[in-house]
């Protein structure tokens, strides 16, 4: 049972400037926070869980982390999901963004065994969600593939987009009665990049400019087949939405020349267009099409490397969405002059956009090289999703800062980092954005893929991965955010001491 919370106003010193309070967040607009399975769960094969292609190629090669570490116990949310869930009440998010690991609800992927403890788990968790005023947004793929699809083609095989609408179909018999936010699949253009185009992710696949490609087009594939089961035979009684979250940064034009202009246009169409327009407008964007078959025909293949969709399949992809998940983390400048040629592998993704990129060194620089504070830049995404696919609803279901182990719990640059985030959700809600939730990255420290647990930490908690009881410890970032949430807007002058004001804000930290 979760122990009750007696959350305090927080009697906490604030330095006045001339900054001002910025506008309120709507009552209904949703802030939260969001985890996925595979990097928080631990648990990896507890009662009766499958093996995923993570869980397969960790133990078998573990140098494919940085720092040899795995997901077999993490941040152990399969045993601590209660404390996630006071966190959560802590901070007083209104929603809860996590992902449900494939082979814990069907061991080896298919429904010939459905796990009753896997479903057991995912329901408690999301009924001490419910039972807390938080509402759960739940993604059904967030990169841990069952193994045995992994070794039969992964995402280069057409048929596993079947069988992901077969799991779709388990989960939302089994939660859809009190989970209405669904996302489909996370990230298809960095899953399909880090699995096939750099192949440094299960199942380390190396298939620059060709498997890439293919992974996205089948991944579009699977979530309209979740998409149309759900549309079919659960919306009518269940009546929830469902979406899918990308990838986007944001790309600015290095010099106002007509190549440097030409080469944001293409940025978008292969970074956000590749999966927004099958869906909104039909087909892929003329120009991702045209530059791939231009190059393909160059490196002397007799057909473009990107396959087409079918009229059956345009139709079947088009209008697919309810809405639209965001994953945003930084800016970056685009060009396109003599230097960019030759400057990539060819065949690749990089070589068909045939731009460079760099990022202005003044901005924030976070523990992550490429991820710089800049946020006109999510402002500018919002502004450019309203006006190019008719202002869909939008969620930003990532948007983070990592800390360095340094840092400890005086992450000073995520607390700023997240506050200009919000205000440019805000700017942009002022502009007509249909942007309705926001949801941090993450809740918890966690296993960063092939960066592993200890280098770059995400969390609003600090996770103690030395400690056996994997204890959470509130940062700077934590008590921001919760100020921000209770009040509905954003402080700049606002500066808690993580160390002396975290007793008075969490009395069970």
């Amino acid at each position: 049972m979760l122990v009750p919370i007696v959350l305090t106003l927080c009697a906490i010193t604030r330095i006045k400037g001339n900054a001002s309070i910025e506008r309120k967040f709507p009552s209904n607009f949703l802030l939260g926070a969001a985890t996925s399975a595979y990097q928080i769960e631990g648990g990896w094969n507890a009662d009766g869980k499958g093996e995923s292609d993570w869980d397969y190629h960790l133990h078998k090669q573990p140098d494919i982390v940085q720092d040899f570490t795995n997901g077999d116990f993490a941040a152990d949310s399969y045993h601590l999901y209660e404390r996630d869930v006071e966190i959560l009440k802590e901070l007083g998010a209104k929603a809860y963004r996590f992902s449900i690991s494939w082979t814990r609800i069907l061991p080896d992927g298919t429904t010939n065994f459905i796990n009753p403890h896997g479903i057991g788990y995912y329901g408690r968790l999301i009924d001490l969600l419910l039972a807390n005023n938080i509402l759960p947004l739940v993604t059904l793929y967030h990169w841990d593939l069952p193994i045995a699809f992994s070794n039969n083609g992964g995402w280069l095989n057409e048929t596993t987009a079947d069988r992901f609408g077969e799991y779709a179909r388990i989960v939302f018999n089994a939660f859809g009665n009190k989970v209405k936010h669904w996302i489909t699949v996370n990230e298809p253009s960095i899953h399909c990049s880090f699995m096939y185009e750099y192949g440094i992710h299960p199942p380390l696949n190396k298939s620059p400019g060709v498997g890439f490609y293919e992974c996205g087009r089948n991944l579009l594939l699977a979530h309209a087949k979740a998409y149309h089961i759900y549309d079919m035979e659960f919306r009518k009684i269940q009546r929830g939405k469902v979406g899918l979250s990308l990838d986007a940064e944001w790309p600015i034009a290095s010099s106002g020349s007509k190549d440097d202009l030409e080469a944001v246009k293409d940025y978008l169409a292969f970074n956000v267009g590749q999966y927004m327009d099958p869906i909104f407008k039909g087909d892929y964007p003329e120009r991702l099409v045209n530059r791939i078959a231009a190059a393909s025909r160059r490196q002397g293949f007799t057909k473009s490397r990107l396959q087409a969709f079918t009229d059956k399949q345009k139709a079947y992809i088009n209008g697919t969405a309810d809405f639209i998940g965001i994953n945003h983390y930084f800016s970056l400048y685009v060009y396109r002059n003599a230097s960019v040629r030759g400057m990539y592998e060819v065949p690749s993704f990089l070589d068909d956009t045939g731009l460079g990129t760099f990022q202005d060194p003044t901005w924030p620089q976070s523990a992550f090289t490429r991820m710089r504070e800049y946020a006109p830049g999510l402002y500018s995404l919002l502004m450019y999703l309203k006006d190019t696919y008719h202002n869909p609803v939008v969620y930003v279901t990532e948007n983070g800062f990592p800390t360095t182990p340094a840092e400890d719990l005086n992450d000073g640059k995520k607390a700023n980092y997240l506050r200009a985030y919000l205000k440019a959700v805000l700017d942009a809600k002022a502009n007509g954005s249909n942007c309705q939730g926001y949801f941090f990255w993450s809740l918890v420290d966690g296993l960063e893929w092939a960066s592993g647990l200890q280098k770059y930490r995400f969390g609003l908690y600090q996770v103690d991965f030395n400690d056996p009881s994997r204890k959470r410890t509130a940062r700077k970032s934590a008590l921001v955010y919760k100020e921000i949430i209770r009040t509905g807007t954003i402080d700049f002058d606002y500066n808690p001491d993580p160390y002396g004001d975290r007793d008075k804000c969490f009395k069970n930290t």
